[in-house]
């Protein structure tokens, strides 16, 4: 007996561990311990408004693992069920996660700003999934291969969605093709490029003739140069400012000191080179990505233009050119000072329609934050305050709260937010809600109404600085699932940070 014993009890416990190995993997065990707030990877998410790219249904989306297996339209899912699990959002809005192709976290060098772990929370909380991170106000800025591996090397471990990173164009690496290959060899998404000083002294401006190697180069990759497209003009003969005259508190004089005229002459200089990326010309497949569009007049007729032509370009504008109007910044407040800025309300109501009409591509959140001592609240210094609107966990309730005026739809949301940016950056498995994608999905409620004070969850680093806090909005999000880890469930996120770096291969 003891013989027996000694021999098939080893034999028992084998088979005991090999069918529990079995079980966990392939029912309920989750891709990483501790990145996901559910205890499986196979499952259904159920709802009554599921955004697909072939319209709102109601219906079941099938999980397995990082990826979306079935989409079914109606109750016929039900006979597929077994052991996996149900989750079911009722009347709640399933739609694909949000991707924002223009953020600063800042990280690594200025952490105290943003920083990836805090940055990462609050998109998640929003409803993005992924997020292309800009290569300036980190330090150093990412303008070569070795320190596009600084941002990859600070973001390991330390992200709760997918990340991705554009590299900079800078005249230091514009003629130099070799250390440009090098940056779009190690992974970097495209390149980007500023028109104007950036603010950052190491990543200084482009003209026309550095735009034009950088395209070069990126016709070879296929990705795209996105542009801060603005030129410094006399101010004086442009926009009649005048030093200490012109009260420094008062919002108009910031909006004097950078006219639309700035934009123009900037995206007027760009097309003088995107002709190089139609089909045939020198620079085909490389395409120029225009950044935070805030002028709906001139620069918006030439992009038109532009497009007719061939040229390979598409243009973004951001939710606070949508939300807010210069007539209603009150003095000093600096939270609302951008670049470009926030123009007059005639101007809102046209970036609204060239949106609704298509002339618009998509919307990014520029999320651009500091610490709160740069915008200098109590000067209210519109001239010398730090500039950038920060907005990453807020973009989602509001195109949806100012956008419902106009007649929005989930399926223009969902274009805007997921589909273009996904091409953009060169991510096919990513923005939509279909078979073979990433399971990279929101789920929020459109009519829920809520007030952004000191009692809302606010996962920015520095929540006082964004010039949302005080609104009411509509739209709040319930949950976000990246690569089907439930990253964020009605204010808690997983314990463990397992976005995934993404780098182009």
């Amino acid at each position: 007996m003891d013989f027996l014993q000694s021999r098939l009890l080893p034999l028992l416990t084998l088979l005991l561990s090999s069918l529990l190995f079995f079980y966990f993997n392939n029912i309920s065990k989750p891709s990483h311990i501790g990145c996901s707030l559910v205890p499986y990877n196979h499952y259904w998410i159920t709802s009554k408004r599921i955004v697909t790219p072939q319209g709102v249904i109601s219906g079941a989306v099938e999980v397995k693992g990082e990826y979306i297996t079935s989409v079914v339209n109606g109750e016929d899912w039900r006979g597929s069920v077994k052991k996996e699990q149900v989750i079911d959002h009722g009347e709640a809005v399933v739609m694909p996660g949000l991707i924002d192709v223009h953020a600063h976290l800042d990280d690594p060098g200025r952490t105290e700003w943003e920083g990836f772990p805090s940055g990462t929370k609050s998109a998640a909380a929003g409803g993005i999934t992924t997020l292309i991170d800009m290569p300036l106000n980190s330090f150093p800025s990412t303008v070569s291969e070795e320190t596009l591996k600084l941002k990859i090397e600070a973001a390991e471990e330390k992200i709760y969605i997918d990340v991705g990173f554009w590299g900079g164009l800078v005249p230091e690496n514009a003629f130099n093709a070799s250390m440009l290959e090098g940056l779009l060899s190690a992974g970097a998404l495209g390149l980007k490029s500023f028109m104007c000083p950036s603010g950052i002294n190491d990543f200084p401006m482009t003209n026309a003739s550095h735009i034009k190697e950088g395209l070069s180069v990126l016709a070879k990759y296929k990705r795209p140069l996105l542009v801060h497209s603005e030129i410094q003009q006399d101010l004086e003969s442009n926009s009649g400012l005048k030093d200490g005259i012109d009260d420094v508190r008062s919002y108009s004089t910031y909006l004097k000191s950078r006219p639309s005229s700035w934009e123009e002459a900037a995206i007027r200089e760009l097309l003088t080179v995107t002709k190089d990326t139609r089909a045939g010309g020198p620079a085909e497949g490389a395409h120029l990505h225009i950044v935070h569009l805030s002028d709906a007049s001139s620069s918006l007729d030439l992009i038109k233009g532009a497009k007719s032509s061939g040229d390979s370009i598409t243009v973004e504008t951001c939710p606070h050119y949508l939300a807010f109007s210069a007539e209603e910044i009150p003095d000093g407040d600096t939270r609302f000072k951008c670049a470009p800025p926030i123009r007059d309300a005639a101007n809102r109501e046209k970036l609204w329609e060239a949106l609704l009409e298509g002339q618009i591509d998509m919307l990014s959140s520029d999320h651009s934050p500091s610490v709160p001592e740069l915008k200098l609240f109590d000067e209210g210094d519109f001239l010398r305050a730090w500039g950038g609107i920060s907005s990453l966990q807020f973009v989602l309730p509001v195109t949806w709260s100012y956008g419902r005026k106009y007649g929005v739809t989930l399926e223009q949301l969902v274009s805007w937010w997921s589909e273009r940016p996904a091409k953009l950056s060169g991510q096919e498995l990513k923005g939509a809600i279909a078979v073979g994608k990433h399971a990279d999905i929101v789920v929020w409620e459109p009519e829920i109404e809520f007030d952004l004070d000191e009692n809302y969850p606010v996962y920015h680093k520095h929540p006082s600085i964004s010039a949302y806090m005080g609104t009411r909005l509509s739209g709040k999000v319930l949950a976000t699932f990246v690569r089907g880890n439930l990253v964020f469930k009605e204010g808690h996120h997983a314990p463990a940070a397992c976005g995934t770096p993404i780098l182009a291969r």
